[in-house]
């Protein structure tokens, strides 16, 4: 796929994923906006997604309108040049912007690298560990639904596996989420690895098996995944074969 087709293909698929998670979807000049009363912390389950709204549509006044009732706004921007048009006032209207790159897999396909499915009962206690490392200030009940909130995603795809590796001492040290729709695309997604378990290939073992196993059900399949345009992480994956096709937007405010 050339790199338009690829962005469009990876965009189709996010808006649907989002879409199909939701407790409630409401249509917007633009986009739309998935809820979850279920996941009200949950940034990724309660949000506008956008491309590119109308001329004179008051984003900002859409997010108060449909995300008032939470303590967070977050607002997603499919749309390059929308996204930046919109950021200087919506910075000035107190969000931080965020740009994230689709970078699609081009590489090779790896061999399976050992890393294994399980059920999010049996990850629930490292992503509890990790989340209250990352959120040392965050109420139990957010903490709770930062995890749980993977059982929602289940209806997000045809294909939902959690997919982690066991460090030397058989707990797990790294994972993440692997999504794929019966056209065969997949989006590789929340990889990470434990804090205290970093640099030992873990995060390598959960990816490449993720890729394997997305290439064994679709072998033409378009493989993405979306890393943060200021962050590390993007030239990681840049050495594994993925490389970047487009870029969209996150404006967050608390």
């Amino acid at each position: 796929m050339v790199g338009e087709e690829s962005l469009r293909t990876a965009l189709e698929f996010r808006r649907g994923f989002a879409r199909r998670q939701a407790d409630e979807v409401v249509e917007l000049p633009g986009g739309f906006a998935v809820l979850s009363e279920r996941y009200q912390y949950s940034h990724e389950h309660n949000q506008l997604v956008l491309d590119v709204p109308p001329s004179g549509v008051d984003v900002a006044g859409l997010a108060e309108e449909v995300l008032g009732h939470l303590g967070h706004r977050r607002i997603a921007v499919f749309d390059e040049a929308a996204g930046q048009a919109l950021a200087p006032g919506l910075v000035a209207a107190g969000y931080q912007h965020e740009v994230e790159l689709v970078m699609v897999h081009r590489g090779p396909v790896p061999a399976p690298g050992g890393a294994e499915q399980v059920g999010l009962a049996e990850l629930a206690p490292v992503l509890e560990r990790q989340w209250r490392s990352w959120l040392p200030w965050a109420a139990d009940d957010s903490i709770a639904q930062l995890v749980s909130r993977r059982t929602a995603r289940e209806a997000g795809a045809d294909r939902v596996l959690i997919l982690a590796a066991r460090d030397a001492d058989g707990q797990f040290g790294a994972w993440a989420d692997l999504y794929q729709d019966a056209a065969g695309t997949a989006q590789i997604e929340d990889l990470a690895t434990a804090e205290h378990r970093q640099r030992r290939g873990l995060a390598d073992r959960v990816l490449t098996t993720a890729l394997h196993l997305a290439a064994e059900q679709a072998p033409d399949g378009l493989r993405f995944l979306v890393a943060d345009a200021e962050d590390w992480p993007q030239q990681w994956y840049a050495r594994r074969g993925f490389v970047t096709v487009g870029r969209t937007h996150g404006f967050v405010r608390m």
